[in-house]
């Protein structure tokens, strides 16, 4: 058996002590720093957003500055954005001790209009990103309260629209037409284990979203938040049995132009099936042949008008659209598309064919088609 010398046990116990004193050295090293992270970081914060330009003195000169600023910043007239705050002030929207209601909804129409993140509004107005979110909520919470006033069905139909009146490609053939209606898919974000229904056939999570639109632009019903998976048609049908979401029903002498993706029902016109029918097939495939093709390419040409106020909206911006379609004096956006009749979005897709067709319709579409080889 060996016994240590008390050299080597005197060794091993400064050695030890050695390895004690790094041992705490180092747990002091690491206290202090964590110490002075909290000192620089939660007591003595330094500013991020210190610029002298706060986002209050933004506001101001867009507001001040020329017309074209504003338009471009917050995609609406000044005098509409003015007509906007007071609006939304009327529905409980307030200035607090660090954003004024303009600088409020200034960030909140920045956000949406030109698709910027948390970290671009921060360094636009000087605001921390807490600042930001919240009142981006606050704001969106008064839209959508906004929204059930703005989103209205007409009191009346029995007036022509304007737009089919005044062209010679839709007048008189679809004076009883009222509007249309179609579906559009928006991307959202969405926890994992939520995803799968709401993947739709671009493969990634977004909803779909039903809306009928007016020939002067306006959306007068709007249905979102169902899963991308979801037919067309089953919300429509959906919209139709529940009378609590008050959709628009057309009077019995009026219609909807719908898609394929929607029956041929009663009060809804769709176009002939297995001809040629989106706009661009007829731009690389030719004029069109026959009295249903004819039908098919105006049928489209009209419908298109809600091509027009797609986007990506969902119904706070859906309620901004038509606020800024009612009061301005020139809709820059919007008219920018007008310029070409027969714009169609670049996400416009085929639908599934249905087999039903009612015979009602079938004979508006009849007459309609030949009305229109004689015009």
């Amino acid at each position: 058996m060996n016994i240590d010398s008390d050299e080597e046990i005197e060794e091993q116990i400064v050695e030890l002590a050695i390895r004690d004193e790094i041992e705490f050295n180092e747990v002091v090293v690491s206290v202090a720093r964590a110490t002075v992270y909290h000192h620089n970081n939660f007591l003595i914060k330094e500013p991020c957003r210190n610029s002298t330009r706060t986002g209050w003195m933004f506001m101001m000169e867009i507001l001040n500055g020329n017309d074209r600023r504003c338009q471009e910043q917050f995609r609406m007239e000044k005098h509409v954005f003015v007509k906007l705050c007071d609006r939304l002030r009327s529905y409980g929207l307030t200035s607090t001790k660090g954003v004024r209601l303009e600088e409020a909804v200034g960030m909140f129409l920045m956000t949406l209009g030109h698709r910027v993140g948390n970290r671009i509004i921060q360094e636009q107005f000087q605001h921390s990103g807490e600042t930001v979110s919240r009142q981006f909520g606050i704001v969106l919470e008064k839209m959508t309260m906004f929204a059930f006033d703005e989103i209205r069905p007409p009191t009346e139909f029995n007036e022509v629209p304007h737009y089919i009146r005044s062209n010679p490609k839709y007048w008189p053939c679809f004076k009883d037409c009222i509007g249309a209606i179609d579906g559009t898919h928006v991307r959202v974000s969405l926890p994992v284990d939520e995803q799968i229904p709401y993947i739709g056939r671009k493969g990634f999570p977004n909803q779909n979203i039903m809306a009928v639109c007016r020939f002067d632009m306006l959306f007068t019903f709007v249905w979102p938040g169902w899963e991308g998976s979801a037919h067309d048609t089953r919300i429509f049908l959906e919209a139709l049995r529940n009378t609590e979401f008050k959709f628009p029903i057309p009077p019995d002498d009026k219609y909807y132009l719908v898609d394929a993706g929607y029956a041929n029902m009663k009060g809804y016109l769709a176009p002939y099936k297995g001809e040629r029918y989106h706009l661009p097939v007829f731009r690389t495939s030719g004029q069109p042949i026959g009295s249903r093709e004819t039908f098919n390419y105006v049928h489209s040409s009209l419908r298109s008008v809600i091509e027009h106020c797609f986007g990506n909206h969902v119904t706070a911006s859906m309620d901004l659209h038509n606020f800024i379609r009612r009061e301005a004096i020139a809709d820059i956006e919007v008219e920018s598309y007008n310029e070409d009749e027969d714009y169609v979005s670049k996400g416009e897709e085929s639908y599934m064919n249905l087999t039903i067709d009612e015979s009602e319709m079938g004979v508006v579409r009849d007459r309609i088609a030949r009305e229109l080889m004689i015009v």
